[in-house]
């Protein structure tokens, strides 16, 4: 199921639809007093929270959420397309975020990679201090990464790159998608920066993109993370 939360009528009437015919039972709320006290009688599998709603606005119940110990699957929808927004919905326990307006059908995809790599009464990879992918370890508290005992030197854009993919294993970036991540919403800059951050990444990696170990190009669509990731129990 998911748990809807969306205080414009008409956005969430097009989103149900729209979900419930790729097959979604889904429960429409209209502000975040309701979505907090459906999450506990409905148990849904995903929640998806407008960032601006009355009464508690969509980051102040993901916040309640995860102090309260309650680790379902979040999507954020926001209408800030900062690249620090990314990283503080990221840090306070979003498992995903969405900038408004977006592309309907690209809700479905997050909703289903987030489904994919939820793990069902564990906080989200994005919750997590330390993460591990082979040899890789990565204090995302700290903003340190480490392959093997050698501590990686890596610009802010490609440690933030680096921190994306190791909370969105095995999923398909987009590099649309990547360059909002790096670079905001409003702020386009050209697909060669992206470039040289995966560049920077797969040389402090000696990943080869021929036969990567962790950044896999996908002809035409974008990039994906194909080692599996684990959070430690490290805290930083």
């Amino acid at each position: 199921m998911v748990l809807l939360a969306e205080d414009d009528a008409a956005v969430a009437s097009t989103l149900r639809s729209l979900l419930e015919r790729f097959g979604f039972q889904v429960h429409v709320v209209g502000d975040g007093e309701a979505a907090l006290a459906q999450v506990g009688q409905l148990g849904p599998d995903v929640c998806v929270l407008d960032v601006l709603m009355p009464k508690v606005d969509g980051r102040e119940v993901l916040r309640r959420l995860r102090r309260s110990g309650q680790h379902v699957p979040v999507v954020l929808l926001t209408e800030v397309g900062e690249a620090s927004e990314r990283a503080m919905a990221l840090d306070e326990g979003a498992d995903d975020y969405l900038n408004k307006p977006f592309d309907p059908v690209e809700l479905v995809a997050r909703i289903r990679a987030v489904l994919r790599r939820a793990r069902p009464g564990r906080p989200p990879l994005s919750a997590a201090h330390v993460l591990r992918s082979g040899q890789l370890r990565l204090d995302r508290v700290a903003r340190r990464a480490w392959l093997g005992d050698r501590e990686l030197v890596l610009t802010p854009k490609a440690m933030l790159l680096l921190d994306y993919f190791v909370t969105h294993p095995d999923e398909l970036m987009a590099r649309e998608r990547l360059l909002q991540v790096l670079w905001g919403f409003d702020n386009p800059v050209g697909t060669r920066a992206l470039d040289n951050r995966i560049a920077e990444l797969r040389r402090v990696l000696h990943d080869d993109p021929a036969a990567p170990t962790w950044i896999e190009t996908v002809a035409g669509s974008g990039y994906r993370l194909v080692a599996p990731v684990s959070a430690s129990e490290e805290q930083g």
